[in-house]
Protein backbone atom coordinates (compact mmCIF):
# COMPACT_ATOMS: atom_id res chain seq x y z
CA UNK A 1 0.00 0.00 0.00
CA UNK A 2 1.20 3.50 -0.85
CA UNK A 3 0.10 6.85 0.49
CA UNK A 4 0.88 10.12 -1.26
CA UNK A 5 0.49 13.49 0.45
CA UNK A 6 0.86 16.71 -1.52
CA UNK A 7 1.51 20.18 -0.20
CA UNK A 8 2.56 23.59 -1.45
CA UNK A 9 -0.42 24.86 -3.42
CA UNK A 10 -2.04 28.25 -3.06
CA UNK A 11 -2.87 31.51 -4.81
CA UNK A 12 -0.08 32.70 -7.09
CA UNK A 13 0.48 35.68 -9.35
CA UNK A 14 0.92 35.22 -13.11
CA UNK A 15 4.62 34.97 -13.80
CA UNK A 16 5.30 33.74 -10.29
CA UNK A 17 6.69 30.49 -8.97
CA UNK A 18 5.59 27.79 -6.59
CA UNK A 19 6.97 24.44 -5.51
CA UNK A 20 4.76 21.46 -4.82
CA UNK A 21 5.87 18.53 -2.68
CA UNK A 22 4.64 14.97 -2.52
CA UNK A 23 5.73 12.69 0.30
CA UNK A 24 5.30 8.99 -0.40
CA UNK A 25 4.99 6.33 2.24
CA UNK A 26 4.90 2.67 1.36
CA UNK A 27 5.02 -0.77 2.89
CA UNK A 28 8.50 -2.03 3.69
CA UNK A 29 8.62 -4.38 0.70
CA UNK A 30 7.41 -1.83 -1.84
CA UNK A 31 9.89 0.26 -3.81
CA UNK A 32 8.64 3.37 -5.54
CA UNK A 33 10.18 3.88 -8.95
CA UNK A 34 8.14 6.25 -11.08
CA UNK A 35 6.49 9.32 -9.54
CA UNK A 36 4.68 12.08 -11.27
CA UNK A 37 2.30 15.00 -11.23
CA UNK A 38 -1.06 15.33 -12.91
CA UNK A 39 -3.56 18.15 -12.83
CA UNK A 40 -7.25 18.75 -13.35
CA UNK A 41 -8.52 22.19 -14.28
CA UNK A 42 -12.14 23.21 -13.68
CA UNK A 43 -14.42 21.53 -16.19
CA UNK A 44 -11.61 19.50 -17.75
CA UNK A 45 -10.22 16.01 -17.51
CA UNK A 46 -7.13 15.01 -15.56
CA UNK A 47 -3.90 15.35 -17.52
CA UNK A 48 -0.30 14.38 -16.87
CA UNK A 49 2.09 17.24 -16.26
CA UNK A 50 5.50 15.77 -15.42
CA UNK A 51 6.87 12.38 -14.42
CA UNK A 52 10.19 10.86 -13.54
CA UNK A 53 11.59 7.44 -12.82
CA UNK A 54 14.86 5.82 -11.89
CA UNK A 55 17.68 6.18 -14.35
CA UNK A 56 19.41 9.11 -16.01
CA UNK A 57 17.16 11.56 -17.85
CA UNK A 58 14.15 9.34 -17.30
CA UNK A 59 11.77 12.29 -17.40
CA UNK A 60 8.59 13.26 -19.20
CA UNK A 61 6.90 16.65 -19.50
CA UNK A 62 3.69 17.79 -21.09
CA UNK A 63 4.34 20.22 -23.95
CA UNK A 64 2.40 22.93 -22.13
CA UNK A 65 4.88 23.00 -19.22
CA UNK A 66 8.21 22.28 -20.91
CA UNK A 67 10.76 24.93 -20.01
CA UNK A 68 8.62 26.21 -17.12
CA UNK A 69 8.15 23.24 -14.77
CA UNK A 70 10.80 20.94 -13.34
CA UNK A 71 10.25 17.63 -11.58
CA UNK A 72 12.88 16.30 -9.22
CA UNK A 73 13.08 13.94 -6.30
CA UNK A 74 14.77 13.41 -2.96
CA UNK A 75 14.94 9.62 -2.73
CA UNK A 76 16.18 9.69 0.85
CA UNK A 77 12.96 11.46 1.83
CA UNK A 78 10.72 9.62 -0.66
CA UNK A 79 9.61 13.03 -1.82
CA UNK A 80 8.83 14.30 -5.31
CA UNK A 81 8.86 18.00 -6.10
CA UNK A 82 7.34 20.02 -8.90
CA UNK A 83 8.96 23.43 -9.34
CA UNK A 84 6.56 25.61 -11.29
CA UNK A 85 7.91 28.83 -12.80
CA UNK A 86 6.44 31.45 -15.14
CA UNK A 87 2.97 30.54 -13.95
CA UNK A 88 0.02 31.30 -16.19
CA UNK A 89 -3.70 31.48 -15.42
CA UNK A 90 -4.23 28.27 -17.40
CA UNK A 91 -2.01 26.46 -14.89
CA UNK A 92 -4.87 26.82 -12.42
CA UNK A 93 -5.87 23.32 -11.37
CA UNK A 94 -5.83 20.73 -8.64
CA UNK A 95 -2.44 19.04 -8.81
CA UNK A 96 -2.21 15.36 -7.96
CA UNK A 97 0.81 13.23 -7.17
CA UNK A 98 0.81 9.78 -8.73
CA UNK A 99 2.82 6.59 -8.71
CA UNK A 100 2.67 3.04 -9.99
CA UNK A 101 3.26 -0.37 -8.47
CA UNK A 102 5.16 -1.46 -11.61
CA UNK A 103 8.89 -1.77 -11.01
CA UNK A 104 11.19 0.26 -13.26
CA UNK A 105 8.27 1.84 -15.09
CA UNK A 106 9.57 4.34 -17.65
CA UNK A 107 8.62 7.91 -16.86
CA UNK A 108 6.63 8.32 -20.06
CA UNK A 109 4.28 5.49 -19.16
CA UNK A 110 3.30 7.13 -15.86
CA UNK A 111 1.81 9.84 -18.08
CA UNK A 112 -0.75 7.23 -19.17
CA UNK A 113 -3.71 6.88 -16.79
CA UNK A 114 -3.78 3.08 -17.03
CA UNK A 115 -0.38 2.91 -15.35
CA UNK A 116 -1.27 5.04 -12.33
CA UNK A 117 -2.12 2.90 -9.31
CA UNK A 118 -2.02 5.48 -6.53
CA UNK A 119 -3.12 9.10 -6.30
CA UNK A 120 -2.66 11.75 -3.67
CA UNK A 121 -5.55 13.84 -2.43
CA UNK A 122 -4.52 16.84 -4.54
CA UNK A 123 -3.45 20.39 -3.84
CA UNK A 124 -5.03 23.47 -5.40
CA UNK A 125 -2.94 25.92 -7.39
CA UNK A 126 -4.70 29.10 -8.49
CA UNK A 127 -2.92 31.57 -10.75
CA UNK A 128 -4.64 34.92 -10.80
CA UNK A 129 -3.90 38.60 -10.45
Amino acid sequence: QVQLVESGGGLEQPGGSVRLSCVASADRNFTIFAMGWWRQAPGKGREAVATDSWGPRNLWYADSVKGRFTIFRDNAKNTSYLQMNSLRPDDTAIYYCATSRIALLPAGLLAEPNYVDYWGQGTQVTVSS
